[in-house]
């Protein structure tokens, strides 16, 4: 969280506690208010009472009783409103906060969609009009397509993730379930990365034949952010482990890094909204925050488990988990 997004949140706080503060002193008030008419009402008519009065015992319980039920009165009254204050303020602080973070959270979100989406149009661009202008040799000519290329990728994938989080939320997105290799996918998902990542080391121990049931678009996306997610945060020398293993109707899917690691207090969070790391003026890794949202949302709408522990002796694991109906007999 930002400094200035912690500010707002401080002043929020303070002139929140300050308007409860005020509003409970007034029930306060009124409740003591209330207490000292009734007991006054109670001993001006205690005064009229006369001794000699036959009636007097009965008329002075009554004036007696009629005391006690109003107080008690008085007493239900202030500690429902108290109660009912007390949640509603509960429920409005939070609320509050949730929304200043939200909107701090979407103007980083602007910023980095701003950045994300003008580099690698900027660096096609650029590198189309080399190819264009100059006479260069054939391995200049494929390391500048190549580069092309991955900045292509690059900008499809956030269009993907921008589009696809845009219908999951907003129901728009029908989802198609139908019998696929999740092997084969994985594979090839890996291949294309090695392709465009052959500086990378990988390590992949990925079991043939694993059956799912589920839509090929969201899972392409989930195996593309989660391993995207470690290329942008581990050291270019480290390498990232791909795992997909069937252990009878539960498959585990990892992608193991050897980055910076995750914060635990942040292990949560990151996997919520436009969440990210530090703040847009500071850090540097690229993002917009919704890949490992759009993560969370696809695993939980295939019935499964996402969730990211410590990578020992550095970085992260991420680990889905899918019950499938059947075993594949292999």
């Amino acid at each position: 969280m930002d400094i200035f997004t912690k500010k707002r949140l401080a002043i929020a706080s303070v002139v929140y506690w300050l308007l409860l503060a005020y509003i409970v002193v007034a029930l306060v008030w009124w409740f003591i208010a209330l207490e000292n008419q009734n007991h006054r009402m109670a001993d001006y008519k205690f005064s009229e009472l006369k001794l000699d009065d036959p009636a007097f015992q009965s008329k002075y319980q009554a004036i007696a009783d009629e005391m006690r039920i109003k107080d008690v009165q008085y007493i239900g009254e202030g500690a429902t409103f108290l109660v009912v204050i007390l949640i509603a303020s509960i429920f409005v602080y939070q609320a509050v906060r949730r929304q200043i973070r939200l909107q701090s959270q979407q103007e980083n979100f602007m910023m980095a969609i701003t950045h994300e989406l003008k580099t690698p149009i900027a660096v096609a661009k650029l590198n189309l009009e080399t190819l264009l202008k100059y006479s260069l040799s054939d391995d200049k000519k494929l390391k500048m397509l190549q580069a092309t290329l991955q900045e292509t990728n690059r900008l499809n994938t956030l269009v993907s993730n921008i589009l696809v989080s845009s219908q999951l939320e907003g129901g728009r997105y029908r989802m198609a379930k139908e019998e696929l290799e999740l092997s084969d996918l994985v594979k090839t998902t890996v291949s294309e990365f090695r392709n465009r990542f052959p500086e990378r080391h990988w390590q992949c121990e990925i079991d043939s034949e694993i059956d799912i049931n589920g839509d090929p678009l969201l899972l392409q996306i989930l195996v593309n952010n989660l391993i995207e997610n470690a290329i942008k945060y581990a050291p270019k020398e480290s390498p990232i482990t791909i795992k997909l293993l069937q252990k009878g109707k539960t498959i585990n899917f990892q992608v193991i890094d050897e980055g910076p690691g995750i914060p635990d207090n942040e292990k949560r969070q990151i996997f919520e909204k436009f969440y990210r790391i530090g703040n847009e003026t500071t850090r540097t890794a690229k993002g917009t925050g919704l890949g490992l949202y759009l993560c969370k949302k696809i695993v939980e709408d295939h019935d499964g488990h996402i969730r990211v522990t410590d990578n020992l002796p550095r970085g992260s694991n991420f680990m889905v988990s899918f019950t499938v109906k059947h075993t594949h007999e292999q």
